[in-house]
């Protein structure tokens, strides 16, 4: 027989266990949603519109407190400016083009016309530099029959066409050294490596066609993922998507079983469940993780491609003035060093060498815009903000003050593409490993399959386009490539 002690505890375990199913039916279960997407700039905003609008239920984890990724526009100056990408780069085919001329978005063409200063303050010949940019770049689009390091091959190239053009150029050694020097500027900001001889010349790279610089102006980027997440003229989104912000996820478990869903664990404790993850995090994101973030880890040929592909950093300084004290018709200052003015420059600020010039924002036509790559921009991003500040008027002086007053700035900006942990750098790039392992980027966008062939963990990002990398529009077209693979045929 019981004692009555004994009866008191059963009694009481048996409320207990009452207490807490009915707390349990009380306490909504954590939904399962359909797609988990991780990541929401150009790709993952691309890939929830698409899923939303065929009525999918959308989860959407970004890191960040803002949508965009490495797309990043501002209030600046007497505008907005663009801290991250900062063109549309053609206009057909052009998911971006398409959406902004669709919803009636103005964009305008950039003027690249320029104006070109020697490191003494004295004015450089424009045309001549311009016809020799274009020569070069239109070389970029006509490589040689072997793979050769592009900066190799542009020297060679330049070098004929001056002999053949204009050979009394050739005794003019310090410009054709100064030329040379800016033209692999150029083509670090198009490439965001660190030299030109990192490039390869079997780049898998296209243009689309049309103007390869139109801006989105004081209307700014951020337009563009507004139209996606259906926000755009006070929209009201979509109702299928949980937007989620500073949610740092830190493992995604994928199942070979067909009836287990994917899990995705976030830095703060969360757990969240669906069918399928699409994973957007940059290039740079997952060279840094890859080996946590997911279980199990990922397979042999999708690690080597995340080794062999290159990301870049390209930074910028923005200095606003008023009053401006630039020619409002030219949108670049181009700054060539002449040899002698390079030798002197301290060690310390071998960095300010990095910089071509000045160029005008469209969405601020008060603010000048400083570009810098590679290691240069790493360093720039770990010096003081007087620092730069100081630096960069320095060289604005230098090369554009001979003849000009120039106040000091009222405002400055700067990006950390490099050292944000959630991008660490800017865009990819075809590298000297490229033509060696020619399908690197689509062994990146393989999904991770279950037992039954069904996508569970899929990839999308501009590092996964084999032809638009390093665009919005290549990004934005990859998400909407992983989008369309969890969607049945007509329903997109």
């Amino acid at each position: 027989m019981l004692s009555p002690v004994s009866t008191s505890k059963m009694l009481a375990g048996t409320v207990c266990l009452f207490a807490l199913a009915a707390l349990a039916a009380s306490t909504p279960a954590m939904p399962v949603y359909d797609t988990i997407i991780v990541g929401m700039g150009a790709a993952g905003c691309t890939a929830a519109s698409v899923l939303c609008r065929a009525g999918k239920n959308v989860l959407a984890l970004e890191a960040q407190n803002r949508v965009g990724g490495r797309v990043n526009t501002v209030p600046f100056g007497n505008g907005v400016v663009e801290l991250g990408a900062e063109w549309i780069h053609g206009e057909r085919p052009s998911r971006v083009y398409d959406l902004a001329i669709a919803n009636n978005v103005s964009i305008l063409p950039q003027d690249i016309s320029f104006q070109a200063f020697r490191s003494d303050g004295s004015v450089a010949d424009a045309d001549l530099i311009n016809e020799l940019i274009n020569y070069g770049l239109e070389m970029v689009d006509n490589p040689p029959p072997n793979p050769e390091p592009l900066g190799k091959f542009l020297t060679r190239k330049i070098t004929e066409y001056i002999q053949e053009k204009h050979p009394a150029l050739l005794n003019d050694t310090d410009f054709v050294s100064q030329f040379m020097e800016f033209m692999d500027l150029i083509i670090d900001n198009y490439e965001s490596s660190n030299n030109w001889n990192e490039v390869t010349t079997h780049s898998k790279f296209e243009d689309l066609e049309g103007n390869l610089h139109l801006s989105w102006h004081k209307n700014g980027y951020k337009t563009f993922f507004e139209i996606l997440l259906n926000t755009y003229n006070n929209g009201p989104g979509f109702p299928t998507l949980d937007l989620k912000f500073e949610k740092v996820v830190t493992k995604i478990t994928y199942p070979q079983d067909p009836h287990d869903d994917v899990t995705v664990s976030c830095k703060d404790g969360t757990v969240y469940r669906a069918r399928n993850v699409i994973v957007t995090v940059s290039l740079g994101v997952l060279k840094e993780r890859h080996t946590t973030l997911f279980s199990p880890q990922l397979p042999t040929a999708k690690v080597e491609s995340i080794n062999v592909i290159s990301i870049g950093v390209v930074g910028k300084t923005l200095l606003n003035f008023d009053p401006i004290f630039w020619d409002p018709k030219m949108a670049f200052h181009a700054f060539l060093w002449k040899e002698e003015d390079r030798k002197k420059v301290p060690y310390e600020d071998r960095w300010t060498l990095q910089i071509d010039g000045a160029c005008v924002t469209m969405g601020s036509n008060t603010t000048l815009s400083l570009w810098t790559n590679g290691e240069a921009t790493r360093l720039v991003e770990t010096l003081p903000d007087e620092v730069v500040k100081r630096k960069c008027m320095e060289l604005i002086r230098r090369f554009m003050g001979k003849n000009t007053t120039i106040p000091e700035p009222t405002d400055m900006l700067r990006t950390n593409w490099y050292s944000n942990p959630y991008t660490r750098g800017s865009y990819t790039f075809d590298n000297l490993q490229t033509p060696l392992h020619p399908h690197a980027r689509a062994t990146l966008a393989e999904p991770l399959v279950d037992s039954s062939g069904a996508p569970r963990v899929l990839f999308a990002g501009e590092a996964t386009d084999n032809t638009h990398f390093s665009t919005v529009h290549g990004a934005s077209d990859s998400g909407h490539r992983e989008a369309s693979r969890l969607l049945p045929k007509g329903k997109l």
